[in-house]
């Protein structure tokens, strides 16, 4: 007998519908101010480690109850199908060992530290 489970798991998009698009929308769009869009400019902030760090650590992330492997499937799959634009040429896709070193330190203030690391994408 197959479990649910088994049968998302292998499923980025899935995930991010499951577990993201409730805020950030089905096409990542987000609700700005207040809810940034996922589509677009993100692919810049992939281009550092400092970046990949955050990423994975804003709480919506961090807290998603799917595998570091799983996390990682869904932010390189939005970064690839949203920004790949923006992305650095040289991107190299996240791995779940990354994410797991990251997401075991939830963002306490992810606004904050979007725009110490973003300046250009203006006070939110």
């Amino acid at each position: 007998m197959l479990s649910i489970a088994s049968n998302a798991a292998a499923d980025p998009r899935g995930d991010y519908l499951l577990h993201c698009a409730g805020c950030h929308q089905a096409d990542a769009s987000g609700a700005p101010p207040y809810v940034p869009s996922l589509a677009g400019p993100l692919g810049r902030l992939a281009a550092s480690a400092e970046g990949r760090d955050y990423i994975a650590r804003v709480p919506g992330a961090a807290q998603a109850p799917i595998s570091d492997e799983a996390l990682a499937a869904v932010l390189n799959w939005l970064l690839l199908e949203y920004n790949r634009e923006t992305l650095p040429g040289a991107f190299k896709p996240l791995r779940g060992t990354e994410i797991a070193k990251s997401r075991a330190r939830v963002l306490a203030d992810p606004l904050k530290r979007r725009q110490e690391l973003w300046p250009e994408a203006g006070p939110k």
